[in-house]
């Protein structure tokens, strides 16, 4: 399985009801994209308040390398990363990714 993360530190007049709907359009993905094991998305809540400005992110568990690519080709998430890196400060700059192997 890969684990693909996503930080976003947002434009501070980016609403939580806007990101909110931009983490719905990321779930609706997952019913276009064989491969997508699980999504979840939100704002930190951490005790231990090291963000650095990342307040709000995501992870998306793919079933091997192959999906992530179907995923990062899809227009639907090149459409949504558009949103994303507009609503970013400092545009992509405002945007941190991680993909992870992960095995049982």
């Amino acid at each position: 399985m890969i684990r693909h993360i996503v930080l976003i530190k947002f434009e501070p007049s980016v609403s939580e009801g806007t990101i909110s709907a931009l983490f719905e359009e990321l779930r609706e993905i997952e019913t276009h994209i064989p491969g997508i094991l699980d999504i979840k998305s939100g704002r930190s809540e951490s005790p231990e308040r090291i963000e650095r400005g990342y307040m709000h992110g995501f992870t998306v568990d793919f079933q091997d390398w192959a999906a992530l690519e179907a995923y990062q080709q899809h227009p639907a998430h090149k459409a949504l990363g558009a949103q994303l890196v507009a609503n970013a400060i400092g545009g992509l700059d405002g945007i941190l990714v991680l993909d992870i192997p992960v095995t049982d």
